[in-house]
């Protein structure tokens, strides 16, 4: 990716949701590939956004979490502890332990995650006026190229409205929720990676299954190949996507 000097002044944080309790696969960001926990290929992968300046790992106070403080330590990224339910809390405190002025939220189960797309959100939010800059509120993306972008204070504004405790668990439902409150833009996919339907997140073992095999596929040689990349992979292998074709998604909250 090419060098980029971002034209602010703010800061610009990348969150990172993540916990070891996960209801469909327990220990899921932990499992390896080349040797290697998905959140360590995560990682690797938002170090390469220009406009990202720090990273923080935001998980929760309970002690089966503790192994991901030692991995934050381990990775030389920031960590914060907060509530298992109230995500949105936990975020916004991530983000202000680090003092974040922009939240680039990103969650534990998007391991290979694209930093070119990831930058496209960043730079449409420091051009435009909105308040939230998304690719997953309007689905055409791969699933697992999720990004959120909006300002800490945007945040912190929903959440002073809302103590509805599925909008305080999905972080940018509120905003989401109220367009007239809160102005959005949708990031849409080109045409050449526009594949909604592909799931490349982890959240059962068959979805660990396929990313493993990708990222095995692409080797210690070519840690960052793109979502372009994956999507001719699979177009060629049409049979790894019936890997994980019988998940069920969990939804867009």
């Amino acid at each position: 990716m090419l060098a980029y000097s971002k034209n602010t002044n703010m800061k610009i944080v990348a969150t990172i949701e993540a916990r070891m309790t996960s209801s469909r696969l327990p220990g899921k960001v932990l499992m390896e590939s080349l040797n290697k926990p998905m959140l360590h290929h995560l990682v690797t992968r938002l170090r390469e956004v220009p406009s990202v300046d720090a990273i923080v790992l935001a998980t929760t106070t309970n002690t089966t979490d503790d192994i991901l403080v030692s991995f934050a330590e381990s990775e030389g990224i920031a960590c914060f502890r907060g509530s298992e339910d109230d995500v949105m809390e936990r975020v916004i405190g991530a983000a202000s332990s680090v003092n974040s002025d922009v939240v680039v939220e990103i969650t534990g189960d998007c391991p290979i995650i694209d930093p070119e797309i990831i930058e496209q959100a960043i730079r449409m939010f420091l051009v435009n006026g909105a308040d939230y800059v998304s690719n997953a509120d309007i689905r055409s993306y791969p699933d697992g190229m999720d990004v959120q972008v909006f300002r800490l204070d945007t945040l912190k504004r929903s959440a002073s409205m809302t103590t509805n405790s599925l909008e305080r668990e999905h972080v940018t439902l509120h905003i989401r929720n109220h367009p007239e409150l809160f102005s959005k833009l949708h990031l849409v996919a080109p045409p050449e990676i526009h594949w909604p339907e592909l799931r490349l997140t982890l959240d059962e073992i068959a979805d660990y299954e396929l990313l493993k095999r990708i990222i095995e596929y692409f080797g210690r040689d070519r840690p960052l190949f793109t979502c372009l990349d994956i999507v001719r992979l699979l177009r060629k292998n049409i049979d790894w996507i019936e890997i994980n074709q019988a998940v069920q998604p969990k939804g867009d909250t």
